[in-house]
């Protein structure tokens, strides 16, 4: 398939909230993240939430969002998704990429943590791929991985 262009996190805006919400991952992927309807939902209710649209050109084909609390120095990746449409094209990897470098810019940032659920088609290996590592921490019988930042 043809790329669709560059990557980009955007804000969601009451405009482009549907194009968001009607994202999804593949069937045997939902028991690893919640929907991004949920994840709005929890974000409008925690103050620590920061939430984005990724975005492929002008195409919406994922979200992300973090809990961040720079006077801790903590950032976390809450949530992350690719549509399963547009999965295995980069833009997963690429929007990883540019939030590790919004973090890099953050007040005390010193690493980026995220967690996941283990078993056959987690995200694992993608994260291993970006540098993260397994902390040997579980949170909520999910495992934790940092990425130490430089």
């Amino acid at each position: 398939m043809k790329p669709l262009g560059s990557v980009s996190l955007r804000e969601v805006t009451a405009e482009t909230l549907m194009s968001i919400l009607e994202l999804r991952v593949t069937r045997e992927q939902r028991r690893f993240v919640a929907s991004n309807a949920v994840s709005i939902a929890q974000a409008h209710f925690s103050p620590e939430a920061w939430f984005r649209a990724i975005y492929a050109g002008v195409t919406p084909v994922g979200f992300l969002m973090m809990s961040v609390q720079p006077e801790e120095g903590e950032y976390y990746l809450w949530r992350f998704m690719i549509d399963a449409r547009h999965q295995g094209k980069g833009y997963g990897r690429r929007a990883i990429e540019l939030l590790i470098e919004q973090v890099k810019g953050q007040p005390k940032a010193k690493e980026l943590t995220l967690s996941h659920v283990p078993g056959d088609g987690s995200p694992e290996g993608f994260y291993r791929k970006l540098g993260f590592e397994h902390t040997g921490e579980e949170d909520g019988g999910e495992l934790v991985m940092k990425l130490t930042l430089a």
